[in-house]
């Protein structure tokens, strides 16, 4: 039976995206490397210290140890500045109606600090289990955020499905063995292929969700959801 969903949060559950992007994009300029947002975008769901790894090493550039946590408190201190975050329309009624229901989970890249200020301001009281980019040593696409969330809730796989927005973290999903329904936010649904089924945009999600039912089996509801969409 279908107990429990996993939610990715930038970009599933709060349009944020574009201020992640923005911070990382003035940060990088700040130590001379030029990036966009599409390039921001295309590593979401990975931690900090991944993401800036890998926006480093496209520009050639690699960095010392002892630099890595002011670069990613320089983050931070730009996004919190920048982001005037807000959930996407939907969404908020659409999680206390799940929670009736289901046990709800939230796997996401962004670092403790900022996910339990965002939780705290726009869901409180809403999810169970809340696994963060400094909660493991590998993050997205590296299948041990979700394995970390199923442990914590202490179901089967077949028990839980993941919605996701990024390429990286629908491979996440996959890679621990989850059911992962893809939502093409911030990039084209081409790129989310290989999640189990994609959305035609964000502004479905809550209907999708609120059509899937406890009373039915996980392996019902996904045949449907399936159906649906294909």
């Amino acid at each position: 039976m279908l107990s429990s969903l996993i939610f990715d949060m930038d970009g599933v559950l709060l349009d944020s995206m574009s201020y992640h992007a923005d911070a990382w994009v003035q940060v990088c300029d700040e130590w001379g490397i030029q990036i966009s947002r599409d390039d921001v975008y295309e590593i979401e769901g990975a931690n900090h210290l991944q993401g800036l790894k890998l926006l480093f090493n496209r520009a050639g550039r690699e960095i010392k140890d002892e630099y890595y946590d002011i670069i990613l408190d320089r983050k931070v201190e730009i996004f919190s500045r920048l982001g005037d975050v807000r959930p996407f329309d939907g969404m908020g009624d659409c999680l206390k109606e799940l929670k009736r229901s289901f046990r709800l989970a939230i796997v996401t890249g962004s670092e403790r600090v900022t996910v339990d200020r965002l939780l705290n301001e726009f869901f409180p009281d809403i999810f169970e289990v809340v696994v963060c980019g400094d909660d493991v040593l590998k993050g997205k696409p590296s299948p041990d955020p979700y394995l970390r969330a199923v442990e914590m809730l202490d179901i089967e796989k077949s028990e839980c499905i993941v919605i996701e927005n990024a390429p990286m973290g629908v491979e996440a999903a996959k890679n621990a063995g989850l059911y992962c329904i893809a939502v093409p936010t911030y990039v084209s649904a081409d790129k989310l292929s290989g999640a189990d089924v994609v959305l035609r945009d964000h502004r479905s999600l809550p209907g999708y969700l609120l059509e899937i039912l406890p009373c039915r089996s996980s392996q019902d509801i996904k045949a449907e959801i399936s159906n649906t969409h294909s």
